[in-house]
Formats: C-alpha cells, structure tokens, sequence
C-alpha cells in the first residue's frame, strides 16, 4: 500500500471509529433509556414509513407500534409485570419483533426459543426460559405439543393465529389482542429498570450440547441495533434483507436494527432460499443483507441468477465469510462493501471491518487500541487453557502469532459488560482471572484468532474445533478454505478424529458436492497446499443438501460427524482414505478401518 493510500485508510478510520463511538455514547448501563423508548422514538419520528415487508404485507411504523401495544396490555393482563419473563416459540414473521417490542414496553423479557429445536431441547428451553407463559406460532404447534411430556414445567401456552386447539389446553392469543387496547401503556411500568437491566433471553445455536440462554441487557440490545446501522450510514431509504432467523442476535438485533434504528423497512422472509434470493431482493428493493457466512457460500455454488447484478444492495453486514468464498461471493454480487464482524451474543468482544478488507473480521490501529478491550493470548492447545508465564500471567501474542481472543470485562462501558447466561456455573466457565494483573477479569471467547501489525483481525476456529496430529495444531477453518475452492465442493465441514491409540486426532472431512466433484483434483489440492499434518485422512461426502448439515443460524454441525467418525458400519455415505502408498483417495471398508487402527497401516 502507498502512503498516500495508506494515509487515506487512516483517515478513514479514525474517522469512522471514533466517530461511530461517540453516535453511541448515550448507551450506557444506569441510564433510564431502554430498548422500547429506542424504537418508539422511531416510531414517533416516522409513523407512516414502512416498517416490515413480509411476503408483500407492508406494514407502517404506526401499525407495528400498535400491536406491539396490544401486546403490552395482553402481558399486563396476565398478571405479568417487569422482570417476569415469556418464550416466543415464532417462525420468522414480522410480529415477532412486535411481541417482544410489545412485551418490552412493559418490562417483560421475552425469551426467543430456537425455533429449528424440538424434542429434548425445546423442552429444556423452555425449562431454562424461567416463563410462566409461551406464545407458539401455530405452524410450530404440533412440534411444541409433542415436546410437552418431555417438560419439567407447566407453561400457558397462546397459540398465534386463531388455532389454540393445536395445543393441550391453548389459548388463542390472537383474540386475547383484540379484547386489549392498541394505545401505548403508560411508561411507568419499566420506570424502575435502568439499561443494565435484562431486555431479552437469547439461546447459543446447541452445536456443543443444550442450549444455554444468553441475558441481553437493554445494553448490549441498544447497542447491537444501533452499531451496524451507524457503521452502514443507515437511511430510512434502506430496506434490509433478512433471511437469517430472528430468535438470534445478528438478524434479530443487528439486522433488525438496521432498518428500525433510522426508519427503514425490514424484509422478512420465512427461511432462506438460495434460488429465490436474488428475485425477492430485486423484487423488494432490498439496499442492504445480513448474512452468515454458510449463507454465502450456498449463494456462490448456486446456478448463477441474472438478478445477482440487478439488484440494489449497496452494503452487507455479517460475519463467518470465510476468505475462500469472500471473493467469489463478491465478483458473483458486485456488493461494493462487505462489512464483516466478529461478535458474540454473550460476549463482550466486538471487531468490525469497515473497509472490506478480504478474509478479515476487523481492525483496530494499534495507535486507538487503547480505546478498546480485545487482546490475544497465547493458548495451549493440550491444556485447553491460555499460556500461563512463572508469574502466572497470561502472555499477549505478537503479530502473525495465534492465540486465544479474551475481552476486559468492564460494567461501566456497554461495549464491555458480560451479562452471562442464566446458569451461573456456565457463566464463571467464561470467565479469566488474574490475566494481566492480580484481580484483573476477562471473558474468553474461546476462539482463536491472529491479528497483523496493522491491526487487521483475522479469524482462525474455535478452540474445540482445533485438533492436534503429529504433534502440530490443526486449525479446521484453514483446511475447510483449501478444500473450498475445489470444484464440485459446496461445503467442507472439517474436524478431528480418534485413530486406534494414536496420540492426538486424525483430520477427517465432511462435504457436500455436485456432481463434478473429481475427487484425485481434490487430493491434489489438499497434498499441494496443506503440510502432510494438516491433510485429512478420511473424506466423507455427504449425498444431502448443505442446509441439512448446518444449524439454524447456518453453523456448521460436528458433533454427530465427530461421534461416528470414519467407522463404515456407522456411516451409509461414501467414506474414503488417503491411502498412503496408493496415493490415492479409496473407499474406506471395515477391512481398512480395522488395518488403519490396528497399526497394520500406517498413518
């Protein structure tokens, strides 16, 4: 980079930095401004503006705000009253984020449940949701019903859409709003709350076991809606796109927050689908996305769409886009700025790329670090622990080197709290004590990272999801990138696996791909870019859609592919080996597992 080019990037982002922390400067924990008084100033500012597309239902400010009212006198007839808690159990749809709008007004938390679970998990969050009450959307009815035996609590359930017999002694909650005013309540129902206060429940995805509900402070809600939209000059010109589920915080408060903040609209679909995408972004003059990076990468192996070039979107916001995908994804869009980040719903660490810089999730220029809280520390992958030095202090990485990204807890800075989950033995397992200093406290992120010298972050995995072979760290995300770009392969979805009594875990490869799929390319591939550590052993090819193997919020799924791992009696899909002295990729048998395991053959 020149210096005059250099020099305008700085400029650009001292500029944007600073100043997008001073637009959000009136966030902060004992102030008396709440989630609900953010959005009804919108309202208030913008009544007659679109506030919803959802399947060519245009829905005014006016007309969210009043039945989000509806809702609020619904709560308080129930009896419900500031601190209680009700689980919305919803399909996307643009009255999700009017329930709990509505139930906010009052004080109420809603807690948003996975709407992807059922069985087993759905049952326990609704144990963990702590609610007396649960609204289910009647499409979900039947899957909250057969969840019911598996309870440890008995909840009102309101079913959505005038079909409350769907459920064991349902209500409907449709008619219980029109007995209910649509005026607003009288605000001294929250008067009491301050924004450190809980706004909403959110639930982690379950990829590594139940899920655990997240408290969303009025904080970190106010923030989460109002930091993208700033960072993305928002307008009440823009219209989001939204595809990603609304029970999660990067659509349901991120994107959502994009249009709501500065009186846009917000376009909801149902679900995503990569065929209709691009025609339903055109169709709705969506100007911004939201996007997970899974999400993208369906996009991009997609039959390509005239309208990928005819549509409108100036900006998208999201994170996961992993560097393999980031440049087909935008040659194929012409998107000019992609806004990746890094964020948790729990956490308290927030990295943003606001130059749309390929394959980074953010910056932070050394010379304004101080304005921050993020550090990278060495970790020790055998100890799943961070480096300790004699003193007992954690020890910061250098530039280039990878570690573990940690976040100084701070109360008094939004950006900074960490409010846990509500089970408090899951929130101390997040937390670092005496990190840098005696009675210093961070949060880990568990996820590792490796920044340059001009402080670009850069994303390397999680830290379950790093394996260790031959005595070498295996980062699974810099593999599933080499094995990404072959052609034929949609998806790669890498993770470690137990072989016999070796030390250590064997890598092991899960896609999905097409037909053209020429699996001795794609062994040339991995043996010309990865070290003979890095490759993976064993190749598994999924014969079903990529959407199958991802979570809800478009995670890749590991934990069954973990479980079964390269036993062919496990497994109905084609499994291969990278047969050593054959050179080549063969079909892994019973026969093979057993030489492979036995020492017989050596790996």
């Amino acid at each position: 980079m020149g210096f005059v080019s250099g020099l305008k990037r700085e400029v650009f982002y001292v500029k944007e930095l600073i100043g997008l922390l001073k637009k959000l400067s009136w966030i902060k924990p004992d102030s008396e401004t709440l989630t609900p008084d953010h959005i009804e100033g919108v309202v208030d500012r913008f009544p007659s503006n679109i506030a919803f597309i959802d399947d060519g239902v245009e829905v005014t400010y006016a007309q969210f705000d009043a039945y989000a009212n509806r809702v609020a006198h619904w709560a308080l007839a129930q009896g419900l009253k500031a601190g209680d808690t009700v689980a919305l159990y919803m399909g996307n749809r643009w009255e999700y984020v009017a329930i709990w709008h509505g139930l906010s007004k009052v004080g109420v938390v809603a807690a948003l449940l996975n709407n992807q679970v059922a069985g087993k998990a759905l049952a326990h969050s609704a144990k963990i949701a702590e609610a007396d009450h649960i609204i289910v959307e009647a499409e979900l009815a039947e899957t909250y019903q057969a969840a019911c035996p598996q309870m440890e609590c008995v909840l009102s359930a309101w079913v959505t859409d005038g079909a409350p017999d769907t459920v064991e002694n349902g209500k409907d909650f449709a008619a219980a709003l029109d007995e209910v005013s649509d005026q607003r309540p009288s605000r001294e129902h929250r008067a009491g709350l301050k924004a450190r206060d809980a706004c909403l429940k959110m639930y982690t995805s379950g990829t590594t076991g139940l899920p655990k509900a997240a408290i969303v402070a009025h904080t970190r809600s106010l923030y989460y809606l109002n930091v993208f939209a700033t960072a993305a000059h928002a307008e009440p010109t823009d219209r989001m796109m939204m595809v990603l589920p609304l029970y999660h915080a990067t659509g349901g408060l991120c994107g959502v927050g994009c249009a709501l903040s500065f009186g846009g609209a917000l376009i909801v679909r149902r679900k995503f689908s990569a065929s209709a995408f691009w025609p339903d972004a055109v169709k709705f003059g969506a100007t911004m996305f939201m996007y997970v990076g899974e999400l993208c990468r369906f996009l991009v192996t997609a039959d390509p769409r005239p309208e990928e070039k005819q549509h409108k979107i100036r900006v998208a916001i999201g994170n996961g886009l992993r560097p393999d995908v980031w440049p087909r994804f935008a040659e194929r869009t012409g998107i000019p700025r992609i806004m990746e980040f890094y964020g948790a719903t729990e956490g308290n660490v927030g990295l943003v790329n606001l130059d749309s810089k390929p394959g980074a999730i953010g910056r932070i220029p050394p010379y304004i670090s101080f304005r921050f809280n993020v550090k990278l520390v060495r970790y020790d992958m055998d100890a799943e622990a961070p480096v300790r030095d004699e003193n007992g202090r954690c020890i910061e990485c250098e530039p280039g080197e990878v570690g573990e990204a940690i976040g100084k807890i701070d109360d008094s800075d939004p950006r900074f709290r960490y409010d846990g989950y509500g089970d408090k033995e899951a929130t101390e397992k997040k937390l670092l004590r005496d990190v840098f200093k005696q009675g210093d406290l961070w949060f880990s992120t568990g996820d590792l990272m490796k920044r340059d010298s001009e402080g670009y972050y850069y994303f390397m995995d999680r830290v379950g999801d790093t394996f260790r072979w031959k005595s070498e760290n295996v980062a699974t995300s810099e593999v599933a990138e080499v094995m990404g770009v072959v052609p034929g392969v949609q998806q790669a979805n890498v993770y470690g696996v137990q072989v016999g009594d070796h030390s250590g875990k064997a890598g092991m490869a899960a896609i999905v791909a097409d037909d053209s799929l020429d699996l001795k390319a794609l062994r040339e591939r991995v043996h010309s870019e990865l070290p003979a550590y890095a490759r993976p052993l064993f190749i598994r090819i999924h014969e079903h859609d990529a959407d199958a193997h991802t979570t809800g919020t478009f995670k890749l799924k590991k934990m069954d592919l973990v479980e079964e791992g390269f036993d062919p009696s496990k497994i109905d899909e084609p499994l291969y080996f990278d047969h050593p002295e054959q050179g080549e990729y063969v079909p892994l048998t019973p026969e093979l597992k057993s030489d492979i395991e036995s020492g017989a053959l050596r790996v």
